[in-house]
This record gives structure tokens, C-alpha cells and sequence, in this order.
């Protein structure tokens, strides 16, 4: 019957659709390479919600780093010597905590135009300075000496007083950690 058809049959035939799909069928790996989908977001809103979840987690770590929590202090902080220095530091009352609101007061003080006022403002800063010096090489000392008594000589850091040092010579409300004890409330040695 097909050799009977007619050439308009022919053009039919060829307008209809096959029994097929019309496309080949995709190999195995062309599937599974649709199905795979990237490590890092490509939405927009994965993107946002994974920016917001790195803010919490750095806000975290930020607020835990100012309260002290070992987990989050970094490796100049950690430890209980460490500790145990900032506690002692933050009890006391240093010259080093004044220095930077001396130094203010010398900047102001150069704009009074008296030459004598000038020269005696900064002759009277680096007096300040040298018994800054002093109470931080004393400082210094001492907690050596401290942490030696509690946690044993043999066992004590290095650079715990030039820790106690630079400690001292911030403001109280700029340390971080942030000092977890009264002024007066020294630790126990």
C-alpha cells in the first residue's frame, strides 16, 4: 500500500508527528550534571540569608570576645594566666590610662599662643611620659613576680608583663576583653 500512496499522501506524512520524542534522549551524565547544584548560593536570596547569617555569627564572636569568653578570645588572650593579668590590671588604677588624655590636653594648650605656656605644656607631658614608663616596667614586674607565686615559676608565659604593660596604658572603657571586674577587686594569688 505505501508504494500506491500518492505524492500528496508523501507531504502528509511528513507534516505529522513522528511516534518519538523529536529530540534524542540525553545521555546519563548530561542528567546528573543538571542535578548538581553549586557549593555557594547563586540566588539572591540565598545570598542575603547567608550574609545575614555570617553577621550573626561575627556579632557573636564579637560579643563574646568583649565579655571574656575563652572560646572567642583570640591567641594574645587566652589562658588563665592571661586572665588572671587582665584581672589584676583592671583592679588598679595606672598613669598609663592618662596619657592619652594628657596628650590632649597638650595639643590644646599649643594653641595658646604664649610661648612659655607651649614649652612648659610639653616639657610637663614628657615628665608625664617617663613616670608612665616607670609604672608600667614596675607593673611589669610585679605581675611577673604574681603570676609566678599562683601558677608556679616554671610554668609562666612569656610576655605576660609587656601584656600587663600595654594593658595599663588604655583607657579603662576601650580594653578589650572588656574588664570583667570592679576597680579594687584584685584577684586572689
Amino acid at each position: 500500500m505505501a508504494q500506491n500512496a500518492s505524492p500528496a499522501d508523501g507531504d502528509a506524512s511528513k507534516k505529522t508527528p513522528s511516534a518519538g520524542k523529536g529530540r534524542p534522549t540525553p545521555s546519563r551524565a548530561a542528567q546528573e550534571a543538571k542535578r548538581i547544584r553549586p557549593l555557594v548560593a547563586t540566588t539572591k536570596e540565598a545570598k542575603l540569608a547567608a550574609k545575614a547569617e555570617m553577621r550573626a555569627r561575627q556579632e557573636r564572636a564579637r560579643s563574646g570576645m568583649a565579655n571574656g569568653e575563652e572560646r572567642y578570645l583570640g591567641p594574645r588572650d587566652k589562658g588563665p594566666q592571661r586572665r588572671f593579668v587582665r584581672e589584676w590590671v583592671d583592679a588598679g588604677w595606672h598613669l598609663g590610662e592618662f596619657l592619652m588624655p594628657m596628650m590632649v590636653l597638650v595639643i590644646v594648650m599649643t594653641f595658646i599662643p604664649t610661648y612659655a605656656t607651649q614649652y612648659w605644656s610639653f616639657v610637663a607631658l614628657w615628665i608625664f611620659i617617663f613616670f608612665v614608663i616607670g609604672d608600667m616596667i614596675l607593673l611589669s614586674m610585679r605581675m611577673k613576680k604574681k603570676v609566678g607565686q599562683k601558677f608556679g615559676e616554671d610554668k609562666r608565659e612569656k610576655g605576660l608583663g609587656w601584656y600587663a604593660a600595654m594593658r595599663s596604658i588604655q583607657m579603662r572603657f576601650m580594653r578589650m576583653p572588656k574588664p570583667q571586674n570592679k576597680r579594687g577587686d584584685y584577684p586572689a594569688v
